[in-house]
């Protein structure tokens, strides 16, 4: 290897660590300013809240698999799994409550807290998930 590429090949490895170091600063950033200004119960949603009126003005999104989303969800939600709502943030709309949800809740915590982290304030999670919906929704369709 002549010293030329030596000196392109240090280059780009240099450059290519260098970006990820800045994203993920800027990620904590972003994550830290999040938690120490959020309320303590923020970003949550309880079965029993949602009445006529949120389940009509609410988007669900169910952050299941597929699989699971076509053995039953929720009517009228839609399908996003937890790992790709950044990559689909635009089918989330921010003019109006989008509840996420999983079977339980904590693969949807996942994805809600990493749109709140986005900047996506209008996104709940609903504790207990599907199953708590199932259970202990105070309203149903």
């Amino acid at each position: 290897m002549t010293p030329r590429h030596l000196l392109a090949a240090i280059s780009f490895a240099i450059a290519t660590h260098a970006v990820p170091a800045s994203a993920q600063d800027a990620a904590i950033d972003a994550m830290q300013e999040y938690m120490m200004f959020s309320e303590y119960e923020a970003g949550i949603i309880l079965p029993q809240q949602i009445d006529s009126d949120v389940f009509e003005t609410a988007l669900f999104v169910d952050t299941r698999d597929a699989g699971q989303f076509e053995e039953g969800t929720i009517p009228g939600a839609v399908n996003i799994e937890w790992r790709e709502v950044l990559d689909r943030i635009d089918d989330i709309p921010e003019d109006r409550m989008t509840i996420l949800f999983c079977n339980t809740g904590s693969l949807s915590a996942q994805a809600a807290f990493a749109l709140r982290v986005a900047g996506r304030s209008n996104v709940v999670v609903m504790q207990t998930g599907f199953t708590g919906w199932q259970q202990d929704a105070a309203w149903k369709p």
